[in-house]
């Protein structure tokens, strides 16, 4: 594959592990974190809300397999992690707001990172299945009426 650059997507989907693993959050110790990483579906999530969108399936697969490729992330069994690498990155960026903070990182890898492919694989059920998960947090937990709750169906005291 030609080297064509780190694409905007690639750091969006870094920051989105970045930010779904708390690994900025008050620089938390790799102790203090969840030691298996985070799953697609929060990379999903955390990614809507950064960019108002959720990265497209090609966009997912690229971006990963560019930051493995330049161990800034890993993957094994579905969790996705921030390696040392990738916290360095983090820690050393130019700091603005959350607005900018894809802009930044994207600057930083064109600047500083050679892309680099990995041979990493979005399964298609697993996609599907994080996609799944996603939209079903999006709907809307139904009410429950005063007639159908079980306080009104046994009646008074």
């Amino acid at each position: 594959m030609m080297d064509e650059g780190w694409a905007w997507s690639d750091a969006w989907i870094f920051v989105s592990v970045v930010i779904a693993g708390k690994v900025g959050r008050h620089r938390r110790s790799p102790l203090s974190r969840r030691p298996e990483g985070v799953r697609l579906v929060d990379v999903l999530a955390t990614a809507e809300h950064l960019n108002q969108a959720i990265p497209d399936r090609t966009e997912i697969e690229t971006g990963v397999r560019r930051l493995l490729g330049a161990d800034l992330i890993s993957v094994a069994d579905g969790w996705f992690q921030v390696t040392s690498a990738g916290e360095q990155l983090w820690r050393d960026r130019p700091r603005g707001g959350l607005t900018t903070t894809v802009d930044s990182v994207h600057s930083v890898l064109n600047r500083r990172y050679a892309t680099a492919d990995n041979d990493w694989r979005l399964d298609d059920q697993d996609h599907n299945a994080a996609m799944v998960e996603y939209t079903g947090r999006l709907l809307p937990t139904p009410r429950q009426s005063v007639e159908n709750s079980t306080v009104a169906q046994r009646g008074p005291g």
